[in-house]
Formats: C-alpha cells, sequence, structure tokens
C-alpha cells in the first residue's frame, strides 16, 4: 500500500522527537527536566474548574459552529478591554490556536499558492501549510541581530505572483521575539501594495517584559480588511490541554467563508468552551501573575545564559522562549546526547533542536530552543546541567 505524498512529507515535531530517548533516560531512575515544550507548570485557574462542576447540560450536543455565544461575548470583551475596536460577530471560536491557523491557511489561498513566514518559526506552521497545499516561504532573520525583520526592500524580494499572504507571531515562538510598531507597520504596507493578507499569531499577547510593548494587528485600523488574529486559551490561562481558540477578522467575507470550515468540522468542544467562558471574563489577573512568573524565569535564565562563554543566547522580549546557539555543536546530536549519555546526579536537561523550526536547508544546525516553564530553582538547575553537558560533550567529540 501507499502512503500519501503529503503525509511522508509530513516531519515529525522537533519538539517531541526525543521522547524515545527521554523515557528510555526516565526507566533508569534518570529526572528528565523538560525545557523542550511550552507546557506551563502554572496550574490552571480555579474558575475553570468551577464552571465544569456548574454545567448541568445531561446531553453533551453539539455546539454552534461558530462558537457558543457566552464564550464569542467573552472573547469579544476580552480584545475590548484591551482597547481593540471589534464586534462580537468579529469572533469564530476554533479547536485551539492551531485550527485556527488551518483554517487560515484553508481561507486566504489555493493549493500551489505561497505564505511568507520569518525564520525560525513554529514548527508546526509548516505541516499545516502543507496540508493546505501551500509552500512557506522562509524570509530569514538571524539571532546576530536579534531576529529583527529584514528592511521592507529585502522582505519584497520575496513576494511573488504566487503569494497570498505573511504569516508572523509576535511575541515568537520560537525565539521570544517581539516586533515593533514600525515593523507591524512595514508589514501593512508590503500587504496594502500586494494585496496580500496578513496571519498574526497572537497567542502570547500578554507576556512582553521590560519596557517591551506588544502591538496587535488590530490596533491597525488600515489593516482591518486583510488581516486575520489566530488565538488561544492554551499559554495565557495555562489551559493547553483545552483545546480552545478563536480567529479574529473584521473581514465580513472572510469570516462567512472561514465559518464553512467551521460548520464541517460540526463545533469545538462544548464544556470546555462553557469553562473557558468563566476563565476569559474573571482571569485578567491571572494572565497578570502567570506573566511576572515567566518574567522571572528568564530573568534566571538570562543570568546563567548570557554570562557563559560556552554559548550565544538571544535575550527574549516575549513569551517563554528563547534560541541558544551552541557555537559549532550540533543541536540534535546534542540533544541526544544530554538523554542518552549525560546525567548529573541522575538528572538531565531535554531540550528541541533548532532545525525543525526552519525550512531552509541547514539553517538552525548549531541552535536549539529553550522553554522556561520550570519554577526558577527547577530551571537553574536544569540550565546547569545542561552546559556542564555541553561541556562534557565538547570533551568527547
Amino acid at each position: 500500500m501507499k502512503l500519501s505524498k503529503r503525509i511522508k512529507e509530513a516531519q515529525f515535531s522537533p519538539i517531541r522527537k526525543f521522547y524515545t530517548y527521554a523515557n528510555q533516560a526516565k526507566k533508569k531512575g534518570i529526572k528528565v527536566y523538560h525545557l523542550n515544550i511550552g507546557q506551563p507548570d502554572i496550574k490552571a485557574p480555579n474558575s475553570f474548574f468551577e464552571a465544569i462542576k456548574e454545567f448541568k447540560e445531561e446531553i453533551i450536543k453539539y455546539a454552534p459552529s461558530e462558537g457558543i455565544e457566552i464564550l464569542r461575548e467573552a472573547w469579544f470583551k476580552y480584545y475590548r478591554r484591551k482597547g481593540y475596536d471589534i464586534e462580537m460577530e468579529d469572533v469564530l471560536v476554533t479547536t485551539a490556536g492551531s485550527e485556527a491557523l488551518i483554517f487560515s491557511f484553508f481561507s486566504v489561498a489555493d493549493e500551489g499558492d505561497e505564505v511568507l513566514v520569518f525564520e525560525p518559526f513554529y514548527t508546526n506552521y509548516n505541516t499545516f501549510a502543507k496540508l493546505a497545499g501551500l509552500k512557506l516561504v522562509p524570509v530569514p532573520t538571524s539571532i546576530n541581530e536579534d531576529f529583527k525583520l529584514p528592511d521592507i526592500k529585502v522582505i519584497e524580494r520575496y513576494i511573488t505572483s504566487k503569494t497570498r499572504a505573511i504569516l508572523y507571531a509576535s511575541p515568537n515562538n520560537p525565539t521570544g521575539k517581539v516586533y515593533s510598531k514600525e515593523e507591524i507597520e512595514g508589514l501593512i504596507e508590503l500587504s496594502k501594495k500586494h494585496k496580500l493578507f496578513i496571519i498574526a499569531d497572537e497567542v502570547y499577547r500578554e507576556f512582553v517584559y521590560g519596557n517591551i510593548k506588544h502591538h496587535s494587528i488590530l490596533e491597525f485600523e488600515e489593516a482591518s480588511e486583510f488581516s486575520l488574529v489566530t488565538d488561544s486559551v492554551s499559554k495565557r490561562y495555562s489551559l493547553c490541554g483545552a483545546r480552545i481558540g478563536c480567529i479574529v477578522t473584521r473581514n465580513k467575507e472572510l469570516r462567512e467563508n472561514i465559518l464553512k470550515l467551521s460548520q464541517a468540522r460540526l463545533s469545538s468542544p462544548l464544556i470546555e468552551q462553557y469553562a473557558c467562558a468563566r476563565v476569559i471574563n474573571e482571569e485578567d489577573e491571572f494572565i497578570e501573575e502567570s506573566r511576572k512568573e515567566y518574567e522571572k524565569r528568564k530573568e534566571t535564565a538570562m543570568k546563567i545564559l548570557l554570562n557563559n562563554e560556552k554559548v550565544f543566547s538571544f535575550e527574549p522580549h516575549g513569551a517563554f522562549y528563547t534560541m541558544v546557539e551552541l557555537k559549532g555543536i550540533d543541536g540534535e546530536d546534542f540533544t541526544k546526547f544530554l538523554l542518552a549519555d549525560f546525567n548529573k546526579d541522575k538528572k538531565t536537561t531535554m531540550v528541541a533542536p533548532a532545525t525543525g523550526f526552519y525550512v531552509s536547508a541547514g539553517k538552525g544546525k548549531n541552535e536549539i530552543r529553550i522553554a522556561f516553564v520550570l519554577n526558577p530553582k527547577d530551571l537553574e538547575d536544569a540550565l546547569n546541567i545542561l552546559l556542564e553537558g555541553l561541556e562534557e560533550y565538547r570533551k568527547r567529540k
């Protein structure tokens, strides 16, 4: 039997690729610190569980395809609290941010079309694009230049007759970069000129640090007709497993056509929608407390990484990731080494090799992504183990 070209060309997640080695280490009694995946260890809000307990429906029926009204209203009020001028009808509930991205790709481009994306980027963008029959065209950014966007004239060189959209994430996964107002205005200018959609992944919106400010595409009225936001409760409220997200767009024609896809998959989970509505309405303080905690973790990580000559690290502006350059060491081989051949006091660290966050051949080979999702004490231990492992790896090689 022959498998499809589509599935054979899909990549394994670099975030989960080495779990076999991690599981083998655990069977040997080794504690594995997971810095490879953006799974917060912060407890979900109590309001989520309280809402589930209060759910009284005896039949778990299909929800409206666009999302239950109380959840759409909660999203609407949330965005209004942020100062974004949207209406409730601009919100469509999705099964997490992943479905929001998939629906976006299917809605703005046809098979064989192209979408610009800034490299490195969230690995699943590539898989979602392939499902939609699209080609992601990587526009390179560099750790040596703080992952800033290239000049608008440079970006424009990547636009062809097949380009249909520009996709970006801010705050960014995997880099932690937050794009400036001027950078986003440049993308808007390009989109106007070339009649392109902008897909803005804003799932880490609140997680920004220091004097950095996040600028949503929703701030820019001139982008209303060609932009859409993909969003999720996963990281903001520490509800990764709830699988609830949304698409926000003020383009009525686009919104009505995305609804066709929503109807085809029937509905997102009913009980989770009900509970997430409560959370979104009540947990602004939870978000801020989480942001403060991640900032502490970022500071812990930077004290270790920025002052160590073994690595070169980007100091993230937001999200809870950073990219680390290993100075000539192969990221995949080193990740495997940490799990299979190294431990300190029966403990080791798991990271994500960076090659899976690129599509350009050879890019990211000497980089890893670190997620600072552990408490500061464990994070410090995990990073020190990583650096000792790196020293041992160099000796053996």
